[in-house]
């Protein structure tokens, strides 16, 4: 067994390859590619069709080169999945989730946030306190999209129907439209009958924005092949997933919420690095 230094220095090329010069899989650990999990979702799927509501919650990893106040390369997510559930189920519960652990936080630990209204964000409380008792604006992703088209502020990222919203999309929406006010953004992961669009939000908060993004899952068969082709993805690596519809299937939904993201809405936290120890970003 070679010493922690030797293994330190081993050249990039003792990885098994091809006669081609690519990874050759077969002689790798798993014999096969395997990488880090950017989520939970399509095996709690498989729960959630045995056993009905079931959550997750775990690392998951992302590569993203996103050097901002609310990314990371590794964090931690909370992955609820809802049996015959839709959308609208998915975001009454998205909303229920966060209400209670809001108030939860105001209820449990008074001492520390009068510690961070005074030290970290002034008026975090009552930020809290309006996301545990008002009603979340819903919004469909063509009226977000309407909505910025309008807006007087010039964006770094140019608007238009089709694009992802970014960050600064996102705030200007909760935090200047809304003055406030937590919003679900509906831009309809099942297909919608318009065939441009599917059944999928996302929560937006005030400072955060994007907090919990979820969908209604694709149950149909057919759908689903078509869109691994779409893709261009392996019918033969999602066997099982495929299987779940093959043999029987239900309306399902459910979403993600990143846990670090949470810490830093809830403390009022400047940025995430800070709400996890030992951070791993770009």
């Amino acid at each position: 067994i070679p010493s922690s230094r030797e293994a330190a220095d081993s050249p990039v090329d003792a990885i098994p390859n091809t006669k081609n010069g690519l990874i050759d899989w077969s002689q790798d650990f798993f014999g096969k590619p395997a990488f880090l999990t950017v989520s939970g979702q399509l095996n709690a799927e498989t729960y959630a069709t045995a056993l009905s509501d079931v959550y997750t919650f775990g690392p998951t990893f992302r590569a993203e080169n996103s050097n901002t106040s609310r990314h990371l390369a590794e964090f931690w997510m909370i992955e609820p999945e809802l049996a015959f559930a839709d959308l609208d189920d998915d975001m009454a519960c998205a909303t229920a989730y966060l209400q209670y652990v809001v108030r939860h936080v105001l209820d449990n630990c008074k001492e520390d946030m009068e510690f961070f209204n005074t030290w970290i964000e002034k008026g975090v409380i009552d930020r809290l306190n309006d996301v545990a008792e008002k009603d979340f604006v819903q919004l469909t992703y063509t009226d977000a999209i309407g909505l910025l088209l309008k807006a007087k502020k010039k964006f770094e990222f140019p608007v238009k129907w089709g694009c992802d919203l970014q960050s600064e999309h996102e705030r200007y929406i909760t935090e200047e439209a809304f003055k406030g006010c937590p919003e679900i953004k509906a831009f309809y992961m099942r297909q919608n009958d318009d065939g441009k669009t599917v059944a999928a939000m996302d929560m937006l908060v005030p400072r955060v924005g994007e907090l919990i993004g979820g969908s209604q899952r694709e149950e149909r068969l057919d759908y689903l092949e078509n869109r691994l082709d779409e893709l261009k993805l392996s019918k033969e690596s999602y066997w099982w997933y495929l299987d779940l519809r093959r043999y029987g299937s239900v309306p399902h939904a459910g979403f993600g919420l990143g846990f670090e993201r949470l810490v830093q809405f809830a403390t009022g936290i400047e940025n995430i690095r800070d709400a996890i120890p030992f951070p791993r970003a770009p």
